[in-house]
């Protein structure tokens, strides 16, 4: 982001950081990191300190700031607990420092598998495939934490949760109905089979948990020096529902980002990568959650991801987002829906 500055006052930050006793001096070395699609991560220096500062965009959505002060209270929540996670620093829910609440956080030495594949990982399929396995390891470990035992009652309504996905989602697809150039649902195979079976098969009951809302391959960072999780990044969906959740969307989205080529073997990470089933036994053997209608799981993320991306379609079909974009999401919507029409057949 080459405008960063006008986003982050470092002379208010200073100042704000002296206040805290976190060292002493000026900020040095300030730069913008890739990561996220919206919120700003600044890492820089301080007293011989390394921080990331976390913001939220600059065209503030209605609940931007409320969102970054949720990430805060997840992180502090997470401290003592076995997920791997980026430690907070401090944070400053108050929007009179640098015009929106921000938090500070331990920089992660890590790199994020879909953007770059290192040589000494590329080249082991075990590593490969324990990359996987680490992966679904990080949501066991998050799933297994008390949330009210770390003080995070209240942050979620679990009463209804899973009764509330379809009808919200649903709700979401027929708003799309405004941008009066959209084709409609048509265009989206089984998108009426799909919602009608997960009415029908909803699982009757759940044990709550902390969920990250949007787990996937792109959302962790992994040690350079061993096939390991580094931490899971990106909390801003996070919240207290069902962890099957996050199985789930592992589930239904880990296919999409298989598609990087291992260093020096030509072949794809999906080679060695675990598969569903892997998947699925690893973190049955690591929890004591419930996997009888872990398929149920799965088709909501395809229903619920889909949906999502098919509102870009609909925004570009208006001349409200690029079309190739559009048109790019659409057929990952398709994908998707095809994905749900699979398992429940």
């Amino acid at each position: 982001m080459k405008d960063w500055q006008s986003l982050v006052d470092l002379r208010a930050l200073n100042t704000w950081m002296e206040q805290q006793g976190l060292g002493k001096g000026g900020i040095e070395n300030p730069l913008p990191l890739a990561g996220g699609t919206q919120n700003l991560l600044l890492r820089f220096q301080r007293d011989g300190k390394d921080y990331v500062l976390r913001r939220p965009p600059r065209h503030l959505r209605a609940n931007s700031n409320d969102t970054m002060r949720r990430e805060m209270r997840l992180l502090a929540a997470l401290s003592d607990t076995k997920v791997p996670h980026p430690r907070l620093l401090a944070a400053c829910p108050e929007e009179d420092v640098i015009g929106v609440s921000f938090y500070l956080m331990e920089p992660i030495d890590g790199f994020n598998a879909t953007c770059d594949f290192p040589e000494s990982h590329g080249t082991s399929s075990d590593w490969v495939h324990r990359m996987g396995l680490s992966l679904v390891e990080g949501i066991t470990a998050l799933g297994a934490v008390d949330y009210e035992k770390v003080g995070l009652s209240g942050f979620g309504k679990p009463e209804g949760f899973l009764q509330r996905q379809v009808p919200r989602w649903r709700a979401q697809l027929e708003s799309y109905q405004a941008f009066a150039e959209w084709p409609g649902a048509g265009g989206i195979p089984g998108v009426d089979r799909v919602g009608q079976w997960l009415e029908r098969h909803r699982p009757d009951t759940f044990q709550p948990g902390i969920i990250h809302g949007d787990y996937h391959l792109a959302n962790v960072l992994y040690c350079h020096e061993r096939p390991e999780l580094a931490a899971i990044v990106d909390w801003e969906l996070t919240t207290i529902g069902d962890p099957l959740i996050d199985l789930g969307w592992l589930l239904a989205t880990t296919p999409d980002h298989l598609d990087l080529r291992i260093n020096q073997k030509g072949d794809t990470l999906g080679t060695a990568f675990p598969g569903r089933q892997a998947m699925i036994e690893h973190y049955r053997a690591r929890s004591d959650r419930d996997l009888s209608h872990i398929e149920w799981y799965g088709v909501l993320a395809c229903y619920k991801l889909g949906l999502i991306l098919e509102g870009t379609y609909a925004r570009a079909c208006a001349g409200k987002a690029p079309m190739e974009t559009g048109e790019r999401l659409h057929n990952r919507t398709i994908t998707l829906f095809e994905r749900a029409l699979g398992w429940i057949s």
